[in-house]
Protein backbone atom coordinates (compact mmCIF):
# COMPACT_ATOMS: atom_id res chain seq x y z
CA UNK A 1 0.00 0.00 0.00
CA UNK A 2 1.23 3.49 -0.85
CA UNK A 3 0.46 6.46 1.37
CA UNK A 4 0.82 10.23 1.20
CA UNK A 5 1.40 12.23 4.37
CA UNK A 6 0.81 15.96 4.58
CA UNK A 7 1.91 17.77 7.74
CA UNK A 8 2.72 21.07 9.39
CA UNK A 9 4.41 21.86 12.68
CA UNK A 10 3.75 24.89 14.82
CA UNK A 11 4.45 27.50 16.05
CA UNK A 12 5.38 29.24 12.82
CA UNK A 13 8.26 31.66 12.51
CA UNK A 14 8.28 33.67 9.30
CA UNK A 15 11.85 34.92 9.79
CA UNK A 16 13.60 31.55 10.08
CA UNK A 17 12.68 27.90 10.36
CA UNK A 18 12.27 26.91 14.03
CA UNK A 19 14.12 23.87 15.39
CA UNK A 20 11.03 21.65 15.30
CA UNK A 21 10.53 22.40 11.60
CA UNK A 22 14.14 21.55 10.83
CA UNK A 23 13.82 18.27 12.73
CA UNK A 24 10.62 17.42 10.84
CA UNK A 25 12.35 18.15 7.54
CA UNK A 26 15.30 15.95 8.48
CA UNK A 27 12.99 13.08 9.45
CA UNK A 28 11.12 13.02 6.13
CA UNK A 29 14.14 13.63 3.93
CA UNK A 30 16.08 10.88 5.70
CA UNK A 31 13.30 8.28 5.71
CA UNK A 32 13.76 6.99 2.17
CA UNK A 33 10.39 8.32 1.05
CA UNK A 34 9.31 9.26 -2.48
CA UNK A 35 8.18 12.66 -3.72
CA UNK A 36 9.20 14.64 -0.63
CA UNK A 37 8.16 18.30 -0.83
CA UNK A 38 9.14 20.49 2.11
CA UNK A 39 7.78 24.03 2.19
CA UNK A 40 7.31 26.87 4.66
CA UNK A 41 3.61 26.18 5.31
CA UNK A 42 3.17 22.51 4.51
CA UNK A 43 5.06 19.37 3.70
CA UNK A 44 4.21 16.21 1.79
CA UNK A 45 5.83 12.86 1.19
CA UNK A 46 4.81 9.60 -0.43
CA UNK A 47 5.99 6.06 0.06
CA UNK A 48 5.09 2.55 1.06
CA UNK A 49 2.97 2.23 4.20
CA UNK A 50 5.73 0.93 6.47
CA UNK A 51 8.09 3.78 5.62
CA UNK A 52 5.39 6.46 5.92
CA UNK A 53 4.11 5.13 9.24
CA UNK A 54 7.64 4.89 10.60
CA UNK A 55 8.37 8.43 9.46
CA UNK A 56 5.13 9.73 11.02
CA UNK A 57 6.04 8.13 14.35
CA UNK A 58 9.52 9.66 14.28
CA UNK A 59 8.14 12.99 13.05
CA UNK A 60 5.71 13.26 15.96
CA UNK A 61 8.19 12.16 18.61
CA UNK A 62 11.14 14.24 17.42
CA UNK A 63 9.36 17.45 16.43
CA UNK A 64 7.47 17.58 19.75
CA UNK A 65 10.75 17.05 21.61
CA UNK A 66 12.26 19.89 19.55
CA UNK A 67 9.59 22.37 20.65
CA UNK A 68 6.57 21.91 18.39
CA UNK A 69 3.36 22.76 20.22
CA UNK A 70 1.15 21.37 17.46
CA UNK A 71 1.59 18.90 14.64
CA UNK A 72 -1.20 18.64 12.09
CA UNK A 73 -1.11 15.73 9.71
CA UNK A 74 -3.19 13.86 7.21
CA UNK A 75 -2.45 10.43 5.78
CA UNK A 76 -4.10 9.24 2.56
CA UNK A 77 -4.01 5.92 0.75
CA UNK A 78 -2.91 6.67 -2.80
CA UNK A 79 -2.52 3.17 -4.20
CA UNK A 80 -1.23 -0.32 -3.79
CA UNK A 81 1.75 -0.30 -6.16
CA UNK A 82 5.36 0.48 -5.37
CA UNK A 83 7.48 2.94 -7.38
CA UNK A 84 7.77 1.80 -10.99
CA UNK A 85 4.91 -0.70 -10.66
CA UNK A 86 1.48 -0.35 -12.19
CA UNK A 87 -1.20 0.55 -9.63
CA UNK A 88 -4.05 -1.96 -9.45
CA UNK A 89 -6.51 0.48 -7.87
Amino acid sequence: MRLRVEFTTEPFDLDEAPPHALVARDVVTGAGLDAVDVGPFGNTAEGDADRILGAVSALLRESLQAGATRVSLQVNVIGNAGPGEEDAT
